[in-house]
Formats: structure tokens, sequence, C-alpha cells
């Protein structure tokens, strides 16, 4: 990745992680943690990998986006937001009653979404049923999809990794945003889900581990999506919760809490001060 692209991304993250402090914020409810451990692979996917038209939310052709941990929708609306689906300043109005920006995403109400989630586990479900939807009518689709490491807990989500390698889904990519915290604690003491490479590798994937907050490995990570075939791709992604405003970082309190009026203005001035180091 040249660095110019990379400084780009950097610059793009760095406002969706402060969208995602605004708009919790102005809610005094969401989820903050877990959309800023993800804020990255978010901007790397709406800045670089995606091909999709803003103008045109709903063109046949696009790629296709589910967030599968859709408590994050802060960090999607944000990615979204900043791309032009709609403005910027809608982002304020997160979970209010007469928004379009729900608490979980939308596919209704909000431009872009291209599936309604929530209930954990379900998401990587219907990606992987547009995945063969693209492949059974011959359209060059891809078919992305975030998932939470705890959400990797349920069932369902097993099932559909069963059935994207059973048939041999190569335009489906697993992100799976591994930050080691749930809402009730780290995942490995609430229940284990390691080693998960190489359970995913066990069910038929191809497997790319990487950092989740580096634009290089992101980078890479894609390529090698790009040509693995005859095979479902899956990135573990180690994050850490709450990365970029440094009193959220790796604690699991801030899953799913608000920051207060003195949270946000330290976030908002740590974030003011890296996207102005980044913009120097």
């Amino acid at each position: 990745m040249n660095s110019e692209l990379k400084k780009e991304l950097e610059i793009y993250a760095t406002q969706i992680r402060m969208g995602v402090i605004e708009s919790t914020y102005c809610a005094q409810s969401g989820h903050p943690g877990g959309s800023l451990s993800a804020a990255d692979v978010f901007a790397y996917l709406y800045g670089k990998e995606m091909r999709y038209n803003p103008k045109d939310p709903k063109w046949e052709d696009r790629d296709r986006f589910v967030l599968s941990k859709g408590h994050c929708a802060p960090g999607v609306y944000s990615a979204r937001a900043y791309k032009g689906f709609f403005p910027v300043e809608a982002l304020k109005t997160l979970r209010k009653s007469d928004s379009f920006l729900q608490g979980h995403p939308n596919m209704n109400t909000v431009p872009g979404i291209d599936m309604s989630t929530g209930s954990l586990g379900q998401g990587v479900s219907v990606a992987a049923g547009m995945a063969n939807a693209a492949k059974f009518l011959k359209k060059d689709i891809n078919v992305y999809t975030v998932l939470g490491d705890g959400e990797c807990q349920e069932g369902q989500v097993w099932e559909s990794f069963m059935y994207a390698a059973h048939y041999k889904l190569d335009n489906l990519c697993v992100i799976i945003d591994f930050n080691n915290l749930q809402i009730d604690g780290r995942t490995t003491e609430v229940m284990n889900i390691q080693p998960l490479d190489e359970k995913l590798k066990a069910f038929g994937f191809e497997v790319c581990v990487i950092n989740g907050n580096d634009f290089d490995e992101i980078d890479s990570a894609f390529e090698k999506f790009h040509a693995t075939k005859g095979k479902p791709f899956a990135i573990i992604m180690n994050t850490v919760k709450g990365k970029g405003v440094s009193f959220m970082e790796d604690v699991c309190g801030w899953h799913g809490k608000a920051p207060n009026e003195e949270n946000y203005k330290t976030a908002m001035a740590e974030l003011n001060a890296k996207l102005k180091e980044l913009e120097a």
C-alpha cells in the first residue's frame, strides 16, 4: 500500500471514530467499544475495497456488506456518512425516536444497509446466502461480513461456515473483530473459542490472522482473499476494543456504554489531535 493511500485511510478511520463518539454521546446510549476496534476495517472496506455508489445505494452490481455484529452500527453509520450516503450531521440523531439511524442497522431506513441485523449469529448466515445467490446469478459480486469474537460463540455462526465451505463461496469474506472482550468480560474467560483459526480451517476456510488496526496488514489480507479460489476466506483481526480513545482501550465497560460530557470532550480532543497530526 502506498503512503498516500495509507494516510487517506488513517484520516478516514479517525473521522469514523469521531462519528462513533459524537453519535453515542448525543444518543447517551450505544456501543462505542466494538465500533472503535473495527473502525480501521470499516475505513478499508469503504475507502478501498468495496464497489458501491452512495448516489445509488441499491445499485444491482454493488458488493454487499453485512454487519453481523449489528450493535456496532455507530461505526458503519459513521463510515457511510463520511462517504456521502447521508449527511454527517445525521449521526447526532442516533437512537432518537424519529431518526432513521436506530441502534441496529435497518435496511428499510438507512441508505446502503444491505441487511437488518442485531440478533447475533444471523448476519453471517444472510451474507453466505447472498454470496451463493451471486454465484447462482453469475454476478461478479463479493460479500463481506464483520462478526464479533463473542458472536462466534453462537452455533448458527458455525452452521453458516459449513454452508459457505460446502458451496465453495470464494466470493465471501468473513471478517472477525477479535478484540477479546464481550459484554460480560474476556471471551477467553466467558466462552473460549480458541484456536479460532484452526477451527475455521477445519470447517473449510482459507484463514488469515492479522493485526486488524494496521492498514498494511489489512491490505495484505484482502489481497489474499482475492487470490483464494474454491473456498471461503476468513480474516481474524486481532484488535483493541475502544481503539483510538485512550481511556476506552481494552476496557470491557465500554462495550455498551455511552460517553458522558467529560468523556466526550476528552475523546474528541484526542481524536482531533490525531486528525491534525495526520493532515499536517
